[in-house]
């Protein structure tokens, strides 16, 4: 996996805080460590959820969030306004567009729909070679195990090549993401 610096980080989760504290736990720690590691973090803009404990924990650990929300959720009173950027945009498509140009990697945590289809959306960018982005899924849990063995299920039946199989890199911890990025969590560029 390529080593980034100085990098935005792309991560994909729910708007919703789950069911359990260590979705919590694992959100708060990932953007602690996103900002002591001197990258930027890019989402969905959101102050709710787990989207809002990541851009939280990485602003109060002095780091940068840029966030890119749909009109529409952000008149909903959902948008961040702490952020250190927020972009506006008119649809989901463009946001999800927008993320991914931001994004030098991504890392998905917990979450429901819009994050199963972030998540396969940009599985499916890779596979088609439109970028070349490290795609981690932090497995908190086994919250993804499931998803892992449709993923195989599928490569068993004949609908999807191991090669692109291999794009979605399971990850358990937050420094076992940091350290697949070849990063050093603790050293604040």
């Amino acid at each position: 996996m390529q080593m980034l610096e100085s990098k935005t980080i792309c991560v994909y989760c729910g708007s919703s805080m789950g069911s359990r504290e260590v979705y919590r736990d694992h959100a708060r720690e990932l953007g602690r460590a996103i900002a002591e590691a001197g990258f930027r973090l890019v989402y969905g803009g959101g102050h709710v959820g787990l989207m809002g404990v990541v851009a939280d924990a990485v602003l109060a650990s002095g780091g940068e969030a840029i966030g890119v929300i749909p009109r529409y959720l952000a008149n909903r009173e959902v948008a961040h306004n702490g952020l250190t950027k927020l972009y506006i945009v008119e649809t989901m498509h463009e946001r999800k567009n927008m993320m991914a140009e931001l994004a030098d990697a991504f890392i998905a945590l917990p979450g429901g729909y819009g994050t199963f289809d972030e998540l396969c959306e940009i599985l499916g960018w890779a596979q088609l070679g439109l970028h070349r982005k490290p795609i981690m899924i932090l497995d908190v849990e086994d919250y993804w195990q499931p998803l892992f063995a449709m993923f195989d299920r599928a490569v068993h039946a004949g609908f999807l090549r191991p090669e692109n199989r291999a794009h979605a890199v399971r990850v358990r911890s937050v420094s076992e993401a940091f350290c697949a990025l070849g990063a050093n969590q603790h050293h604040k560029k």
